[in-house]
């Protein structure tokens, strides 16, 4: 049994999908199927049934669930005692991050030349988890997150992108509201991968609802969705846009949501952090604004 594995298995209990579990670990689905198999075989026990629709834990798989935690959390506590004692920083965030981060990041180590930084690429849930357990410094997320002995710090708000197929019928517009965009369908993906964008939506259409369109596949993109659904649209973070999909200028109040940093509570002070913090804090994606736009509070990307 290796470390690897329960992290394997982890990902797809919380899942419930071997593809969306290996999209979160960043390996392909055949692999995190052959090492659950390994896992299962080296524990003489089926851990899944398996069909082509779904993923059942078996009872084994109950039972050896808050084992698995455990250990990876002992793994994570193990890495942060040995770390160096040095002047060192742990940033954990995702690819969307990296531009500011690396801005920030280099500012930091010019404030601080004897400053080690590292920048690491999380999933959200895993991001929660390396800074609770002490493995990450800070981790940056969009949203807000409710854990017990994290602080969260906002940093700045950023408008999202109405985005649609180049040949959709409201491209040329030079504004665009809810109320045109309500009689074509929303693309997302299921509430369960994007809480955010959903309560996001939610707040901005209150006390109506968007003609939601079917849900985006785990293993599709928003984007190429919108190129076979031309009639669609859907809301994407500024920094996911891509070339030959138009965005639409929304009339009013933009949809907005916060960036903030993660941060243990009983953290203890560093001037490096502190410099990373107020540079972060300092580049921002949109003006600043006192009026909060919908979803501010929403939960967690």
């Amino acid at each position: 049994m290796e470390l690897r594995q329960l992290a394997y298995f982890v990902a797809v209990c919380e899942e419930l999908s071997f593809s969306r579990a290996a999209a979160r670990c960043f390996i392909s689905q055949s692999a995190i199927s052959h090492q659950i198999a390994r896992l299962e075989h080296d524990l003489g026990t089926q851990l899944f049934e398996r069909s082509t629709r779904s993923v059942v834990p078996t009872d084994a798989t109950t039972r050896l669930l808050p084992l698995a935690k455990q250990m990876l959390s002992l793994e994570s506590a193990i890495r942060a005692a040995v770390r160096a004692s040095g002047p060192r920083i742990r940033l954990a965030a995702n690819m969307s991050f990296a531009t500011r981060s690396l801005s920030a990041i280099a500012a930091a180590r010019a404030a601080h030349p004897g400053a080690e930084i590292e920048f690491v690429i999380k999933p959200f849930r895993q991001r929660i988890a390396a800074v609770a357990d002490g493995d990450c410094d800070m981790a940056l997320i969009r949203g807000s997150v409710d854990h017990p002995g994290l602080t969260v710090r906002k940093l700045w708000v950023e408008n999202l992108v109405i985005a649609v197929s180049t040949a959709h019928p409201l491209v040329g517009r030079e504004n665009v509201t809810l109320a045109d965009l309500g009689g074509y369908p929303l693309l997302l993906p299921p509430e369960q991968e994007q809480i955010l964008l959903h309560n996001i939506v939610r707040a901005a259409y209150l006390p109506g609802r968007p003609a939601y369109g079917p849900p985006i596949p785990p293993d599709h993109t928003a984007t190429m969705e919108l190129v076979n659904r031309p009639d669609a649209w859907t809301i994407l973070y500024a920094d996911s846009a891509t070339e030959g999909i138009a965005t639409l200028r929304l009339a009013g109040r933009p949809l907005r949501v916060p960036v903030s940093a993660v941060l243990r509570t009983d953290a203890r002070p560093s001037p490096i952090l502190d410099t990373l913090l107020t540079t972060l804090q300092g580049v921002r994606a949109d003006p600043p604004t006192d009026e909060p736009g919908p979803g501010e509070s929403a939960a967690p990307e």
